[in-house]
């Protein structure tokens, strides 16, 4: 199949470029990509809530004193919880939120995806974007020629220029092919890749 290219001052080019009917024509399965959405979000938490139980506390290793004759109760640790500065009882311990996802679900959620946006219209594929330094306003004002003032710009390789531009512009968010994950595609309204994005995004898809 192929997709029409549009210039940066978003007038249609007489130019297309070809891709793959499994990359870019696959039918939307909605239960494979909200998996592959919920999990690549469940990879990105922390769960750093923790705290330390009787063996975790540094310290403890001696009796403080004899099992029998003292009068006091029995007591094998000072680290013990009910003693001051011992360990929590039932203690909280990191937590692995990450979700197992086959390489091939992957894949094939994001073509899916990517096929919906050029269902939907949502994909504009420039056939280049260059900056000549970091200007917000140059590219907030190639945004505004293409109609998108919230969108994901991705470029084959990763540009400085691109970056630095688009970091203070609300409801922009910028990345290289290779990082483009399917939270950022599905977030946007619009998705605007280049010529040379298309086409390692077809590689990857493979």
């Amino acid at each position: 199949m192929e997709l029409n290219l549009t210039t940066a001052s978003g007038n249609a080019s007489q130019k297309t470029v070809e891709v793959s009917e499994t990359a870019f024509n696959k039918d939307f399965n909605e239960a494979l990509v909200h998996q592959v959405v919920t999990a690549y979000l469940a990879g990105g938490r922390a769960g750093t809530k923790a705290q330390k139980n009787r063996s975790a506390v540094s310290g403890g290793g001696a009796k403080p004193w004899r099992q029998k004759g003292t009068g006091r109760a029995r007591s094998g640790t000072i680290r013990s919880p009910i003693w001051r500065s011992g360990g929590t009882t039932f203690a909280a311990k990191n937590r692995d939120f990450s979700q197992k996802v086959n390489r091939k679900m992957y894949r094939s959620a994001m073509a899916a995806i990517v096929s919906e946006l050029v269902r939907q219209d949502r994909l504009i594929v420039l056939s280049d974007l260059k900056m000549a330094g970091p200007k917000t306003k140059e590219l907030a004002a190639t945004l505004k020629n293409l109609g998108s003032d919230n969108a994901l710009i991705v470029t084959g390789d990763f540009d400085q220029n691109i970056y630095l531009s688009s970091r203070n512009l609300i409801n922009i968010e910028y990345t290289d092919a290779r990082h483009v994950n399917p939270v950022n595609l599905v977030r946007y309204k619009k998705v605007i890749m280049t010529e040379d994005a298309v086409k390692k995004v077809e590689e990857m898809l493979k």
